[in-house]
C-alpha cells in the first residue's frame, strides 16, 4: 500500500492538462483511493457514501464506518468510480457507478429506463494543487469512456448552478453542457438532472 502523505504534491501545470491517467477504483487501487481521500482537504468524513448508504448503513455517519462500507463494496467488486493520476500521484476522483448501486431519491427514473443501463455520476474531488487546470473536464470525459466500456447506455449527472450554496461536489451544470449532456429536469430545488446517451 502506498505511503500516505499529508503534504500536497507540486506538479507542473501540463501534468494536469495533458498527463492525467485514469484507473478504476478496485481492490488493487484501494490504497491510492485511501491515500487521496485521507490527504489534506480530502472527503474523509463522507467517503462518497451519501447517496450509497441505505437502511441500517444510513444511520452510521462517522468517517470510519463510511470508509468500511466503501471498502466492502470495492472488495466485492461493486463499481464505485475512477481515480485521476498525475505523474503516478492520485489527484482526482469521480464517483460514477450503476444507478442501481445508489439509494432511492437520487433522481426520478425516466420513461424507458427499464431498457437502459443507466450509470450515475454523483460527485468529484480534486486536490487543491490540481484545481484550475482542466481536471474536471478530463474527469467527465474519462467517466464517459469508462462507463461505456462497462456497458452503460446512458450516463446521468446531478450538477448545480455556479451560485448554488450546496451540492457543489456534483459539479456545475455549465461543465456538463459543454460535455454534451442534455438537461432533463431537476432533483430537488438545486440539482439539475442531465443525461448523455452513449452511442
Amino acid at each position: 500500500m502506498p505511503a500516505r502523505t499529508k503534504k500536497p504534491v507540486t506538479l507542473a501545470a501540463d501534468a494536469y492538462a495533458s498527463g492525467l491517467v485514469f484507473r478504476e477504483v478496485t481492490d488493487e487501487t484501494w490504497g491510492d483511493f485511501e491515500r487521496l481521500f485521507e490527504s489534506r482537504g480530502g472527503p474523509q468524513s463522507c467517503w462518497c457514501m451519501a447517496w450509497r448508504a441505505a437502511n441500517e448503513e444510513a444511520r452510521r455517519t462517522d468517517g470510519t464506518s463510511r470508509k468500511a462500507m466503501m471498502k466492502t463494496r470495492v472488495q466485492s467488486g461493486v463499481p464505485v468510480g475512477i481515480l485521476g493520476y498525475a505523474c503516478g500521484v492520485p489527484v482526482a476522483w469521480c464517483s460514477v457507478a450503476p444507478r442501481c448501486t445508489h439509494r432511492a431519491g437520487l433522481a426520478d427514473a425516466q420513461p424507458g429506463d427499464v431498457n437502459e443501463n443507466v450509470w450515475s455520476l454523483v460527485c468529484f474531488f480534486v486536490t487543491r494543487t490540481a484545481r484550475g487546470n482542466g481536471v474536471l473536464k478530463r474527469l467527465i470525459e474519462a467517466a464517459k469512456v469508462h462507463v461505456k466500456a462497462r456497458g452503460a447506455t446512458v450516463i446521468e449527472a446531478y450538477p448545480v448552478d455556479e451560485d448554488s450554496p450546496s451540492y457543489r461536489f456534483g459539479g456545475f451544470v455549465s461543465s456538463f453542457d459543454e460535455a454534451g449532456f442534455v438537461r432533463i429536469g431537476r432533483s430537488g430545488t438545486r440539482r439539475h438532472v442531465v443525461r448523455l446517451r452513449l452511442a
